[in-house]
């Protein structure tokens, strides 16, 4: 694999000059990071929306209310460009979690109800539907895998079952990369009346997404790892139509209409936002958001198109590397189609492979017996290649 076969450079930005505006630091000290799926790193732009939020919470009378709520509704509308939602769909977070659990509290399950979710989930993914369905005498019913991967057939045959209400899934599997067809899950679930809940954080940021077109009807999402953003931020999305229908499972004076009049606030008038608002509760960190916000702006000015494509090209070349060596066991699909950004594969010696992928300086993870490269638009087709290398010895 020549890299002079390839060319670095992401939309209108020459790569050399981003990472030298916006990742200085993945130049220094000869690391090798592509391990976005753990922990994303934080670009120049973010850290000083950052320090500047910071430094006028050092003198809060610089800081108009207006501001904050700025803040905030900015960065709902960069998260909601990302998955082709509207505005009014979008909740922020702290984390995923947050926003699985609001799906498994929301949403109105009952005694004899049926979740569906496949083994092999994340753990943010299984326990919030457990507890719900432990509260409220319901079932969670985790399908099989087909191997190492979803089986999407048996997930399908399963939502024919009448007591099935909800198939929650991962967009993309953290342990091997997989991405499921999102689309047909979603017609599958629309045609049938049951509810499609996603934990998109393995997806967002590498690659595109239309909920709409997918028929998602909600959708969590951190913003640590592929989307670059500080721990502690995220975004839930509710399809438009069920806003109004759910009940916020809690309530927060930032929840209801008129909790940006201030002259209103001791109206207690519960009546709850018309948008995805309404699940918010209490102030949110406006240094954060703004960080958050900063974060997003780089791949919809790079164009997620672009983003997604040479994330595709990096994981390609890993994937290419794994089906050439016999004594690899590739556990990523090869179809550009079923991944994202994440390559897991087990190589003969595990051990071994890490050993020299850390004296390498290489950052990588180990997910359930397998090595996992996690490589972003940032990173250069030379550093795919030297940890490969390292990984060959």
């Amino acid at each position: 694999m020549a890299e002079s076969s390839v060319v670095d450079s992401v939309g209108s930005f020459d790569l050399k000059t981003l990472r030298e505006r916006e990742f200085p630091e993945l130049d220094r000290g000869g690391d090798i990071y592509l391990n976005s799926a753990s922990t994303g790193p934080i670009p120049t732009r973010t850290v000083q929306a950052l320090d500047e939020w910071m430094q006028r919470r050092q003198r809060p009378q610089t800081i108009r209310v207006e501001d904050e709520f700025a803040v905030s509704r900015l960065a709902r509308e960069r998260c909601a460009a990302l998955i082709g939602a509207d505005v009014e769909e979008i909740a922020l977070s702290g984390n995923t979690s947050g926003g699985v659990n609001l799906a498994a509290r929301t949403l109105p399950l009952g005694a004899g109800d049926v979740i569906v979710a496949s083994e092999g989930e994340f753990p943010a993914n299984v326990y919030p539907w457990m507890a719900v369905a432990r509260a409220r005498g319901a079932e969670l019913r985790l399908i099989p895998r087909a191997g190492a991967w979803p089986d999407e057939e048996a997930l399908l045959a399963a939502l024919d079952d009448p007591a099935v209400r909800v198939l929650a899934v991962s967009w993309v599997s953290f342990s091997t990369g997989y991405r499921v067809e999102l689309a047909r899950l979603g017609a599958a679930c629309r045609e049938r009346g049951v509810y499609l809940a996603v934990d998109a954080i393995q997806g967002v940021g590498a690659a595109e997404l239309d909920v709409h077109a997918c028929q998602v009807d909600f959708l969590a999402c951190g913003g640590q790892k592929w989307l670059l953003s500080p721990w502690g931020t995220g975004f839930t999305y509710v399809r438009r139509e069920l806003v109004e229908q759910l009940e916020p499972p809690a309530a927060g004076w930032l929840s209801v209409k008129g909790a940006e009049t201030f002259s209103r606030l001791m109206d207690y008038d519960l009546t709850w936002y018309d948008d995805a608002r309404r699940f918010e509760v209490g102030t949110l960190p406006c240094e954060i958001l703004a960080a958050m916000g900063a974060s997003l702006s780089l791949p919809l000015e790079i164009g997620m198109p672009e983003v997604a494509r040479r994330v595709a090209m990096l994981a390609g070349r890993i994937v290419a590397w794994a089906e050439s060596n016999p004594s690899v066991r590739l556990l990523t699909p090869s179809d550009p189609a079923r991944r994202a950004g994440i390559v897991a594969f087990v190589p003969p010696d595990v051990e071994g492979v890490a050993g020299r992928l850390a004296d390498a300086k290489v950052s990588f993870s180990l997910r359930l017996g397998g090595v996992r490269l996690a490589p972003h638009y940032f990173n250069t087709v030379a550093e795919v290649d030297a940890a490969l290398r390292a990984i060959e010895g």
